[in-house]
């Protein structure tokens, strides 16, 4: 948040007043707006660093580095390497969860189920370093456990509705929990995509959005060509 500006200056006294200090708001900003500077240029440099580096290699001196400032500039901002990859993570979620569902209700359900396959795949292929960062992270600290999984919520809340949808329109089993439907059918498609850009196991794209969505659909028993 900005600093409040200074207020206007009062025309001089003819009377004498007693001095006071000068005020430093005029500077403040300054100091603001280059401290938000400072600070996005230090996740910027971690992210670089956590995907060349993973997460257990990833030093603090070389996010300093990275970002140009001294090691001691990281600690005005961060108290940790954990604190600074929590925000890298941050970011990265608010990337990951554009990728959606669809509602279900168009006259082709299952292209919106290729689509938001589609949309997640590539969002995962274009972050699979930082994806696979966040695998390690989450195998040696819980507090990056629980972020994880807390994405993975996000993506299965959003399923679930969209599966409920379907089946209130007659598309999909009407016997299916959504909410277990959901968690399981995330847990393939988000597993494949680790396994396929995280862990170097390429397969074509087409063929990997194409065999998960119709495996996405006959789960749920839905018509497809």
């Amino acid at each position: 948040m900005a600093a409040p500006h200074p207020a206007s200056p009062e025309p001089a006294s003819p009377e004498p007043a007693s001095p006071e200090p000068a005020s430093p708001e005029p500077s403040a900003p300054r100091r603001t707006r280059r401290g938000t500077r400072t600070k996005d240029a230090l996740v910027a440099a971690a992210r670089l660093i956590f995907e060349r580096d993973g997460y257990l290699d990833a030093r603090i001196i070389d996010i300093a580095a990275e970002a140009g400032v001294a090691t001691g500039s990281f600690y005005t901002h961060f108290a940790s390497k954990e604190e600074i990859f929590t925000a890298v993570l941050t970011e990265l979620q608010d990337e990951m969860l554009h990728a959606g569902i669809g509602d279900g209700t168009r006259k082709d359900p299952g292209r919106g189920v290729a689509d938001a396959n589609r949309a997640y795949l590539e969002a995962y292929r274009r972050n699979a370093a930082l994806m696979a960062a966040m695998e390690q992270a989450a195998a040696v600290d819980r507090r990056f456990l629980q972020l994880r999984l807390q994405r993975s919520q996000a993506f299965i809340d959003r399923s679930a509705v969209a599966i409920t949808r379907l089946q209130k329109a007659g598309i999909a089993d009407p016997a299916l929990d959504p909410d277990i439907t959901a968690r399981a059918l995330n847990a393939m498609v988000s597993r494949m995509a680790y396994v396929t850009f995280a862990a170097d196991q390429p397969v074509p794209f087409e063929t990997l959005v194409r065999t998960l969505t119709r495996l996405w659909m006959n789960a749920l028993r839905m018509p497809h060509e």
